[in-house]
C-alpha cells in the first residue's frame, strides 16, 4: 500500500511542470518587477514576473548559472528576460534547476535577450539558471593586468642581457 502510494505521488509531483509550461507565442512580461544586479563595475536590470518575493540574485561564473533566491512561493510561472551579455546558452539550451530539480522551460530569444518561463510550485526557494557563457568569463582587468606582467618580463629579461655583456 505505502509503494503504490509513493508511487502515485511521484507520478503526480513529476507531472506539474507539464501543467504549468506557458504559451510558446509568448511575447513579453506584463507587467515586470525588476531586479538590479551589479557585477564589477556592470549594472544588469533584469525584469521578471513570479508569484514569490525574490529576495537575491547571483551570478556564478564557476558553475556558468544564475541563482535567484526566493521566498513566500506559490504556484506560479516565474516569466524571466535575460540579456545576452548577462548570460546565455548555445542553441539556447540552459538548464533549469528549480530547489535542485530540472524543470522544462519555454524560451523566447531575440538578438538581444532571451525571456524563459517556467513553473515554480509552492514552497519554492531557490532557482538556478544553468547557460555556458556568464558575465564575468575572463573580466578585461585581468587581460591588462596579464599584459603588464608579460611585457615587464620582457622588458626586464632583455635589460640584463645587455648589462651583462660588458
Amino acid at each position: 500500500m505505502k509503494f503504490f502510494l509513493f508511487v502515485i505521488f511521484s507520478l503526480f509531483i513529476s507531472m506539474i511542470p507539464a501543467f504549468g509550461a506557458s504559451h510558446p507565442e509568448y511575447s513579453g512580461i506584463e507587467d515586470p518587477s525588476e531586479y538590479i544586479l551589479e557585477i564589477d563595475e556592470n549594472t544588469f536590470s533584469i525584469p521578471y514576473q513570479v508569484g514569490a518575493k525574490v529576495i537575491a540574485m547571483a551570478i556564478d561564473p564557476e558553475l556558468t548559472s544564475l541563482l535567484i533566491g526566493l521566498e513566500n512561493t506559490v504556484d506560479s510561472i516565474f516569466v524571466i528576460d535575460l540579456k545576452h551579455e548577462l548570460i546565455r546558452a548555445h542553441n539556447n539550451e540552459f538548464a533549469v534547476l528549480v530547489n535542485g530539480l530540472e524543470v522544462d522551460y519555454d524560451i523566447v530569444s531575440d538578438a538581444d535577450s532571451s525571456t524563459l518561463s517556467f513553473f515554480v510550485p509552492v514552497f519554492t526557494e531557490e532557482v538556478e539558471i544553468i547557460g555556458t557563457h556568464v558575465i564575468p568569463e575572463f573580466p578585461a582587468g585581468i587581460l591588462i593586468g596579464l599584459a603588464v606582467l608579460v611585457s615587464s618580463v620582457v622588458v626586464t629579461s632583455r635589460i640584463k642581457n645587455s648589462v651583462f655583456r660588458l
